[in-house]
């Protein structure tokens, strides 16, 4: 051992820029830590597969969602209920895409992209993919804050800054190896469900309407498309299609065409499993929301809490409702999501910037930079404008992930559609046919969005008409370079092979698994080039 983990520089470059890429085994001996998949065919084979899926289906559950799952409840009740049904059954579809990449080629989607594109693509790429991991981090700097407020009466600023502490708690778990850690993530997202399953026992909404609202689609009232957009943003992140073609990287798994395939359908199944497990906390918490605002005894105070819904409002009000012990428990659920959020945070923007970039930094010091960007405006909104501005900042962030996720999407969509990148295990055309239109969807609604809201804004604003016609045309500049890049991402000939595909003779090549991803998980462990 050349150096230990301690001495390692905090700013690592691969050799050649390629090492990321090769296919080689970067260490010879067996490694306790490291989850290996038997040959044989076998159902057992499905419990090596468990984890990844439960990391990725915390992004499902974190404080944004259950932000914008409480304003979506106490406004319109259960009548957006089909969004969140909608997303999941997207979310499931992409994320499996998203674990195929991985599985198949041997590389995540940050690395594909910084494979085909060129340098000034690639690095807008790069800068638009932090921008999502920040976004993706304010609601969980809030969440927490707003938790601890909830059990121990710390003011929401203070525990913006307290949740810097959550960086420490990180390195702890990571010492103990990724499968504990997993074992760990999914223990968290059942205490979350287990605590609003039993909310939504005392809130007692109304089964028939909540069936009505998960499968009779419907937008009535002002403000229902945004608070739409806010509920895709908070369902499908940009950031979580990089985690996931990252998280499978972990696994020891034979490379022949049946141990590929095998390895698709149970990644499939595990996230189904986890992202459904997501699904229905997210339908417990509108329901217990859309139950609590519209009970008929609500007091003229709890009603106009209702009315302007967030995660802070949402514990006075369970307590005067339900009862005080219904405000501590969404406490520990909020506060579970917050913490186990900045794990799934954490990778997503390790392996954003080595895939990207060919890059990484410690993870205590990646933890801290993101940390930093996602604490100082949550701090500044939280002391300017409360527990409610900090609130709407979490909507914001929210939508900023909805716009931002075509950049991410239409690579991946294009990736796994691509012959030369996935050989045979390429999506099916029917496959290929739902997916862009997921993906059109998705923009199509982001996109009359925010024309929509921007020429509102125009038309009654108070400017003169010079300073209006000025800022028409920066508004529309900016939507037309918007539509210009995705219009790129989507018509751009894919150039680059994967130099990785499964063998299709009966023969089975084993591969370690990317030993650089499993050091990304486990602080401590030796890089690939301390070993001799």
């Amino acid at each position: 051992m050349a150096a230990s983990a301690s001495e390692r520089p905090q700013f690592i470059s691969s050799n050649g820029g390629n090492r990321s890429f090769s296919n080689d085994p970067l260490i010879d001996n067996s490694d306790p830590n490291q989850i290996i998949v038997s040959e044989k065919k076998s159902w057992k084979n499905f419990f090596a597969y468990l984890g990844p899926g439960f990391l990725v289906s915390i992004a499902y559950i974190d404080p944004g969602n259950f932000e914008t799952d409480l304003q979506s409840g106490a406004q319109y009740k259960y009548e957006l209920l089909w969004i969140i049904l909608v997303a999941s059954c997207a979310a499931l579809v992409i994320q499996s895409l998203a674990a195929n990449l991985g599985v198949v080629t041997g590389k995540h989607l940050a690395e594909h992209c910084r494979a085909e594109y060129s340098k000034v693509p690639n690095f807008l790429l790069w800068v638009v993919a932090e921008i999502a991991v920040v976004a993706c981090d304010i609601p969980e700097v809030i969440g927490t804050a707003f938790a601890l407020n909830m059990l121990f009466s710390i003011p929401v600023w203070i525990g913006v800054l307290l949740t810097g502490l959550s960086t420490l708690m990180l390195l702890a778990l990571q010492q103990y190896g990724v499968r504990k850690l997993e074992f760990l993530i999914a223990f968290l997202v059942f205490t979350i469900a287990i605590c609003f399953v039993i909310e939504l026992h005392y809130s007692k909404p109304d089964p028939g309407e909540v069936l009505h609202g998960l499968f009779v689609p419907q937008l009535k009232g002002n403000g229902a498309t945004g608070l739409a957009i806010s509920l895709l943003g908070a369902m499908v992140m940009p950031h979580n299609l990089f985690l996931h073609s990252a998280l499978v990287l972990s696994r020891k798994i034979p490379r022949s065409a049946t141990g590929i395939k095998e390895a698709c359908r149970f990644y499939l199944i595990e996230s189904g499993l986890a992202l459904m497990i997501a699904f229905l906390i997210n339908v417990s918490v509108i329901s217990v929301s859309g139950a609590v605002c519209n009970a008929p005894d609500l007091t003229p105070e709890d009603r106009s809490k209702c009315e302007d819904l967030d995660l802070n409002k949402a514990s006075f009000l369970l307590r005067n409702v339900v009862g005080k012990w219904s405000s501590k428990l969404f406490a520990i659920a909020l506060l579970a999501s917050g913490q186990s959020s900045t794990i799934t945070g954490t990778y997503a923007g390790q392996y954003v910037m080595q895939g990207f970039l060919d890059l990484r930094l410690e993870p205590w010091l990646r933890n801290f930079l993101t940390r930093c960007l996602a604490i100082i405006p949550s701090l500044i909104v939280a002391l300017i404008g409360g527990s409610a501005g900090a609130g709407k900042l979490i909507i914001i962030a929210s939508m900023i992930l909805s716009f931002e996720l075509p950049f991410a999407l239409v690579p991946l969509l294009k990736f796994t559609s691509c012959k030369t990148k996935m050989g045979s295990h390429i999506n099916p055309m029917a496959i290929t046919a739902l997916t862009w239109f997921i993906g059109s969807l998705i923009m199509g609604i982001n996109i009359y969005y925010i024309v929509s809201s921007f020429i509102k804004l125009l038309i009654h604003s108070h400017m003169k008409l010079a300073l209006v016609i000025f800022c028409g045309i920066l508004g529309f500049s900016g939507i037309a370079i918007y539509l210009a890049s995705i219009a790129y991402l989507v018509f751009r000939k894919n150039r680059k092979a994967s130099p990785l595909l499964a063998s299709t003779n009966s023969q089975t090549v084993e591969t370690l698994p990317r030993q650089d991803i499993v050091d990304m998980q486990l602080h401590g462990k030796a890089a690939p080039s301390d070993l001799d």
